[in-house]
C-alpha cells in the first residue's frame, strides 16, 4: 500500500509577504481549479501576468477533480498549476504528478507564511491561500416569528423545522447540499466526524463504517431530509443558494466561501434575506462535543511534467494572485490565508468552527476511492429504499473493490 506523511501547517495565524509586480519575463501559466467566487478572484488576479512574453490561460470547472490527473499525467502536461484542497491534492501525490516547491520558495516566495506551507515527508508541495468549511446559515427573522432560539445541534435544528412547519411559516425549512455523488458524500463525512465516527481502522485502509456512529450518521441525515424539498437529493452549494435566496429555506449548513454572496443585500438579490440571514459555527450532533464540519484548505500546486520556465513563470504568478492586495480587496469572498489578512463578518463562522475543535478532511491516499462510494451508494437509503445497515455495507463493499484495484488492500 502507498502511503505519505502530510504535514498541513495551515493556521490562522498570519506574517508578512512581500508585494511586487508579477516580474515574469517568460512562460506560460495555465490553471485549473474549481470554480467558485474566491477562486475566480485569485485566477483573475493571475490573469494580469499576461504579457507579450507570458502566456496565462484558466479553466476553472466543477469536473476539476476529474479532469487533472490525466491533464497532468501527459508530457507536457497540460496544465502548469492545479488549484486543489485537502482532498484532490492526494492523486496528484499519488501519481507523483506534481512538483516539491521549496527551490522555488527560496527564489521568489521567502516571505511565505510557514501556515501556508503544505508539506509532505518534509518537502512543501502546495501553497494554501484560503480556509473553508461548511457551517450554519440561518434566518433570524424566521426563527424569532416560529419562537425558536438559534440551532447550536443537530436536535436543535430538527426542532427548529418542526416548529417552523408547525407554525405554518415554510413547509421545508431545511437544507444541505445532498446532491448524489461528491457532494452526499461531504454530508456524511461532516456528520460523521460530528459523531465521532472513523473511516478506517486504524493503521489500515480497512473502513470503519458499519457501526453505530455510521448508523446515527444517516439516521440523522435522513431524519435532517424530512424538512427538505422533494427534490434535495439534486441539492448543490448553488442551487442551495438559489432556495434560501428565493426565502424558501431558513436553515442550512452551506460553505464558509460563499458567505459573502449571501449576506450583501445588493449582490444577493434579496436584501430581506440578507439582512436576516446569521452566521454561526457548525452545530455539534448525538451529544457531541465538536462540530460536525470538515476544514478544508484550498492552494495551488505545480506540475512536475512542465519546463521550469513554466514552473517559474506559474509559481510567480499564484503569488501574484494571492498576494494581501488581493485579500485586502475582497475581504469577504473567503477565509483568506493570505498573509496580513484582518478576518471579516463573512470568515467569523468559519474560524469559529475551527474552533470549536472541528476536524480536518481526512488526507489519506485511500479516502478518496471512500468518498467515491460513500456518494455512489447512500442514495438508496436517502430514497428509503434500503437500511442504514445496508447501505453501509453497499458502501464498504464498493470502496473494497476499489481499494484492492489501487493495491490499498490485498
Amino acid at each position: 500500500m502507498k502511503t505519505f506523511t502530510i504535514t498541513a501547517a495551515v493556521g490562522m495565524a498570519f506574517a508578512t509577504i512581500a508585494s511586487a509586480e508579477c516580474g515574469i519575463e517568460a512562460g506560460s501559466v495555465r490553471i485549473l481549479g474549481n470554480d467558485f467566487d474566491a477562486i475566480s478572484i485569485v485566477t483573475d488576479e493571475a490573469r494580469t501576468c499576461a504579457s507579450d512574453d507570458v502566456e496565462v490561460t484558466v479553466n476553472l470547472t466543477t469536473e476539476h477533480k476529474n479532469i487533472q490527473v490525466p491533464a497532468l499525467s501527459i508530457d507536457p502536461a497540460e496544465y502548469t498549476v492545479a488549484i486543489v484542497a485537502n482532498n484532490s491534492i492526494v492523486p496528484l501525490l499519488n501519481d507523483g504528478l506534481i512538483r516539491p516547491l521549496d527551490d522555488l520558495i527560496a527564489r521568489y516566495g521567502e516571505d511565505l507564511s510557514p501556515q501556508q506551507m503544505i508539506r509532505v515527508g518534509g518537502e512543501t508541495v502546495a501553497i494554501a491561500f484560503m480556509g473553508n468549511a461548511q457551517h450554519l446559515y440561518f434566518r433570524s427573522d424566521v426563527l424569532e416569528e416560529a419562537g425558536v432560539e438559534p440551532p447550536e445541534t443537530y436536535e436543535d435544528v430538527l426542532a427548529a423545522a418542526e416548529a417552523i412547519r408547525a407554525a405554518g411559516i415554510q413547509e421545508h425549512p431545511l437544507a444541505a447540499t445532498n446532491a448524489a455523488g461528491w457532494y452526499l458524500a461531504a454530508e456524511f463525512v461532516n456528520m460523521h466526524l460530528g459523531m465521532g465516527g472513523d473511516f478506517f481502522e486504524a493503521g489500515t485502509a480497512e473502513p470503519a463504517i458499519e457501526n453505530e456512529a455510521g448508523v446515527a450518521t444517516l439516521e440523522m441525515m435522513k431524519a435532517l431530509s424530512e424538512y427538505m424539498g422533494p427534490d434535495f437529493l439534486n441539492y448543490t452549494a448553488d442551487e442551495m443558494k438559489a432556495l434560501y435566496l428565493a426565502g424558501d429555506v431558513a436553515i442550512m449548513n452551506q460553505w464558509g466561501s460563499m458567505a459573502g454572496a449571501h449576506i450583501d443585500g445588493e449582490t444577493s438579490g434579496n436584501a430581506d434575506v440578507s439582512e436576516a440571514t446569521v452566521l454561526a459555527a457548525a452545530p455539534t450532533v448525538g451529544g457531541g462535543s465538536i462540530p460536525a464540519a470538515a476544514l478544508w484548505w484550498d492552494g495551488f500546486a505545480i506540475a512536475a511534467n512542465v519546463s521550469d520556465e513554466d514552473a517559474a513563470a506559474s509559481f510567480q504568478a499564484m503569488l501574484h494572485a494571492t498576494r494581501p492586495e488581493v485579500a485586502a480587496a475582497n475581504p469577504n469572498a473567503a477565509t483568506w490565508l493570505i498573509p496580513g489578512f484582518e478576518p471579516t463578518e463573512t470568515s467569523q463562522a468559519v474560524l469559529a468552527t475551527a474552533r470549536a475543535g472541528a476536524l480536518a478532511y481526512p488526507m489519506t491516499p485511500q479516502m478518496g476511492l471512500l468518498h467515491t462510494a460513500l456518494g455512489a451508494e447512500l442514495t438508496d437509503f436517502m430514497q428509503g429504499n434500503e437500511t442504514a445497515e445496508e447501505a453501509l455495507a453497499d458502501v464498504a463493499a464498493s470502496y473494497r473493490v476499489s481499494a484492492r484495484e489501487a493495491g490499498f488492500l490485498q
